[in-house]
């Protein structure tokens, strides 16, 4: 079964990644030392809470199914999916841009899959 968890990444750092073959992490994610991800539930939040503005941005889809992904409680108590591993692209099942709207507010296009 496939296990969907997203990662909100600048494109300029995940041109880097793809070049590399695998994903190591970017700012937040390389002082905790582990990779941030959310869920589809979680991911707008993330992005209002933690990239407020910014543009070419890129939603990473990865599939966790044989990922060591650690559920930990983060904001308000609700468990966020870790990786203290890099992230291989072959995890990766689909990379869209995430467009601002006229009011600076991500827009996510379309609903985000979820499985459980």
């Amino acid at each position: 079964m496939v296990k969907l968890i997203y990662k909100i990444c600048p494109a300029s750092i995940w041109k880097k990644a793809k070049t590399r073959g695998i994903f190591e992490g970017w700012g937040i994610d390389l002082i905790d030392g582990y990779i941030h991800f959310s869920t589809a539930e979680q991911v707008a939040q993330t992005a209002a809470r933690h990239f407020v503005g910014q543009r070419d941005l890129l939603l990473v889809t990865v599939d966790a199914t044989h990922l060591s992904i650690t559920w930990e409680p983060a904001r308000d108590g609700d468990l966020f999916p870790h990786l203290y591993d890099t992230l291989p692209m072959t995890a990766i099942i689909r990379v869209i841009r995430i467009p601002v709207d006229h009011n600076n507010q991500h827009a996510f296009p379309g609903e985000i899959p979820i499985y459980p």
